[in-house]
């Protein structure tokens, strides 16, 4: 018999130290400031105003080339760093593709509310703002146009793989109209228009959203195609009609009878023979394999509560109940899926 290996366990524990190595950086813009060219480690340390020792800057750097984020050459003070290829494309704010949105926003927010999760777990409370008697988050997102902005980025950071996969693998040219319900920027709708010339489609979401939606639609020159509009999913009577309405990580953030209501609400809006696509990280019936289906419902938890992420029989259930005729699950990027209801 092989001795037992710990090597996991601890890999797991002390995960948060490789996590925060690489939050920091891209908080500090490390990988943006090495877009524009390999650099020495001291000037590294000069732009980015890091006032520790030169040993605990290379500590810092040396740690993010053993996690494959960084290229070096030379070594300490005769090194140069320069960015890998997947952080020049996805981690350089100067980059169409870029991503760190989602973790800005993960090392902003959830990093420090993520450590009262034993809290979380005893109570059944949020632990975000609203843990302290705050503004509920929202709110205070939507007073500061420069939290929406990080807020809005980190979510196309985090469906930007998922919405391509999702317009290359689900045909939309059998419809005509889309609405993508909390559309945020209309990041989902332009790539549908931009796949798919004989398909408009409407982005939803709160009115301080709107400017942001307006101005993404104008830069992909879509504005005949393409519009937004505004609307509260949790108060609105009713959802607007479309042949396809889209929800991207909108139904993990409600309690289930809230999310029983917004299932019923979408299939009074489907026109018939009309589809309704949940994007989410929907945890496999077996409850085994996503463990980002799951870590994301523990999230849900810290942030609302009440609100989880859910698997396929638990959608199947609720628009089965609502009425829809049969679904599917679509694997889109990693641990992402849509769940489809046909009506």
């Amino acid at each position: 018999m092989e001795p037992l290996d710990p090597s996991h366990i601890m890999q797991i524990g002390m995960g948060f130290w490789p996590a925060k190595v690489l939050l920091s950086a891209v908080r500090l813009k490390l990988f943006t400031v090495l877009g524009e060219g390999p650099k020495q480690t001291g000037e590294i340390k000069e732009r980015l105003g890091l006032q520790t020792s030169t040993r605990h800057v290379c500590d810092w750097l040396d740690a993010l080339v053993s996690l494959g984020f960084l290229q070096r050459e030379g070594l300490m003070e005769g090194a140069t760093y320069a960015n890998t290829p997947v952080t020049a494309r996805f981690l350089d704010r100067t980059s169409e593709a870029y991503m760190g949105g989602i973790l800005e926003m993960a090392n902003n927010r959830l990093y420090g509310f993520w450590g009262d999760l034993e809290e979380a777990l005893q109570t059944g409370r949020p632990q975000n703002e609203s843990k302290n008697g705050n503004m509920h988050f929202f709110e205070e997102l939507y007073r500061s146009p420069e939290k929406l902005h990080e807020f809005v980025d980190a979510m196309a950071g985090f469906q930007g793989g998922n919405f391509a996969a999702l317009v290359r693998s689900f045909d939309f040219s059998k419809f005509r109209t889309v609405a993508d319900l909390g559309g945020a920027d209309g990041f989902l709708s332009c790539m549908i228009a931009q796949q798919y010339p004989t398909v408009t489609c409407t982005t939803y979401d709160l009115p301080p959203v709107k400017p942001l939606a307006d101005e993404r639609i104008r830069r992909s020159g879509l504005q005949d195609r393409v519009t937004s509009a505004n609307i509260d999913l949790e108060k609105a009577a009713s959802f607007p009609s479309a042949d396809v309405i889209v929800m991207g990580n909108i139904l993990h953030g409600y309690d289930e009878a809230s999310k029983q209501q917004a299932v019923r609400k979408v299939y009074d809006a489907v026109n018939s023979g009309g589809v309704f696509i949940a994007v989410e990280s929907v945890i496999d019936d077996d409850r085994r394999k996503n463990t980002l289906g799951m870590l994301m419902s523990l999230n849900m938890l810290i942030e609302n509560g009440d609100a989880f992420d859910y698997s396929h029989q638990d959608f199947k259930r609720w628009v089965t109940a609502a009425g829809f005729r049969k679904t599917e699950i679509l694997a889109l990027a990693g641990p992402i899926s849509a769940a489809i209801a046909y009506k």
